[in-house]
């Protein structure tokens, strides 16, 4: 993406720092703890509810201690709670228990427009201006709405381009406005798949594919970032060529939003949305739109992105989003994405260790995507074997099947031990999974 991200080089700052603590690499266990001290984000971590072992189910509480943090590695499946949400939630509560229907229009966060008090700092996440954002349902039913207002096809100009890979719901909802529409999947469902041997899309087959087949594409939709190999997508890049053919330009950003720096503004970016549960610790879906339609006015639309609502969202929706917002207040995603990057960074080195020095033969296959790490088991092992090791042991992961499990540390609030831990459990794990069999 355009954002400067290939600016920072992970093996330059491991060796840095191994360098100033006098240690023979990376892997050494001490590095964990000095990356740590220094790091000076570390204590936004005190800002969530940060799960024990005691309070994860299926441990096995017998080989690790109840009172110690877990290793909480699945922010992409679902973020922890912000301590500002349980506070926000109960005034919002009492509020409702003290006046019942005055609430709808009493501050803080009065219920009638409470998506409202949201929107700045929801829109300031994703640079956009306050007017192309609106917060409402579900991130399906949004890519539903946009498509339907967006997705306008001809008899030469009828496909959109996707993903081969993009996560099934967006998948199956094209698919729907494709045969809502009439119209043949096989014939105007686009889906790119990686060149044979890899396993990301490269930018300019994407962008060779828009010039060649961009006169008969009506939407090009694409993720942010790929759910399953954690592929970063040139946002502005590929929104600029779709746009050059003719083409609107649609995101999906679930695994990006409040992740890495967005400019959809700037970006000229014709439609997004995403959900917000995953990186951004919410609970509430929010879709934004860069770019408004004409109505009738017998409608009595809002303006903007808003016009797109069906209803004001429930309050006990807003409040997650509330308790984010001020939980990073203050707090540059600059900044995050650079502790990002040496979180990741320092995961892949060591799972790239573990590959070459120290593990058993059945994590000698454990390959690394994007900026998501994707644990795979190379042989006949069954991944709930391991994976079920990893829960005993306090790990909070997912599982994709036949054989991967994703790992996610998150910047707002996972740290270097954290990722020192789960690699030492993931070599004691498939080390007794080696020995059962």
């Amino acid at each position: 993406m355009s954002s400067g991200d290939s600016a920072f080089n992970i093996d330059t700052w491991l060796q840095q720092e191994v360098a100033e603590i006098g240690v023979p690499d990376a892997s050494h266990a001490s590095l964990a703890a000095h990356l740590h001290a220094k790091d000076n984000l570390a204590t936004l971590r005190d800002k969530f509810e940060y799960p024990k072992n005691a309070t994860l189910p299926d441990v096995d509480l017998s080989i690790v201690n109840p009172q110690d943090d877990s290793i909480y590695l699945c922010g992409n499946s679902l973020g922890l709670m912000p301590k500002a949400t349980r506070r926000i939630m109960n005034e919002q509560l009492d509020k409702w228990g003290q006046m019942g229907v005055f609430g709808h229009l009493t501050q803080p966060i009065p219920w009638a427009h409470g998506d409202e008090c949201a929107i700045e700092g929801v829109a300031a996440l994703v640079g956009a201006n306050p007017v192309e954002v609106a917060l409402m349902n579900g991130l399906t039913v949004n890519i539903h709405i946009l498509l339907t207002a967006f997705y306008t096809p001809t008899p030469t100009r009828h496909k959109i381009l996707l993903e081969s890979r993009a996560f099934p719901s967006d998948h199956y909802a094209i698919e729907s406005q494709l045969r809502l529409k009439g119209l043949d999947p096989a014939t105007s469902m686009l889906c790119m798949s990686p060149r044979d041997g890899e396993e990301t899309l490269r930018t300019e087959d994407i962008l060779k594919t828009i010039e060649e087949q961009g006169d008969s594409i009506a939407v090009v939709f694409f993720s942010g970032i790929q759910y399953f190999t954690g592929q970063l997508f040139d946002i502005e890049k590929i929104t600029r060529a779709g746009q050059a053919k003719g083409c609107f330009v649609g995101w999906d950003l679930a695994h990006a939003f409040a992740n890495v720096p967005l400019k959809l503004h700037e970006w000229n970016v014709d439609f997004a949305c995403w959900c917000s549960y995953k990186v951004s610790c919410m609970v509430a879906r929010v879709p934004e739109v860069s770019r408004g339609l004409s109505f009738m006015k017998v409608l009595d639309l809002d303006e903007g992105a808003a016009g797109y609502r069906i209803s004001n969202p429930p309050v006990h929706l807003v409040v997650p989003v509330m308790g984010f917002l001020e939980t990073i207040d203050n707090v540059n995603l600059e900044d995050l994405r650079k502790r990002s990057y040496r979180l990741t960074g320092y995961l892949e080195y060591l799972i790239e260790y573990v590959q070459g020095k120290e593990c058993p033969r059945s994590a000698s296959c454990l390959p690394i995507y994007g900026k998501m790490v994707m644990v795979q088991n190379g042989f006949n092992v069954s991944i709930d074997y391991i994976y079920k090791e990893l829960v005993m042991r306090g790990v909070a992961v997912d599982k994709r099947y036949p054989y991967i499990i994703r790992v996610a540390p998150v910047h707002l609030y996972n740290s270097f031990i954290d990722i020192r831990r789960f690699v030492d459990v993931l070599i004691e794990s498939v080390s007794i999974v080696e020995e059962k069999l």
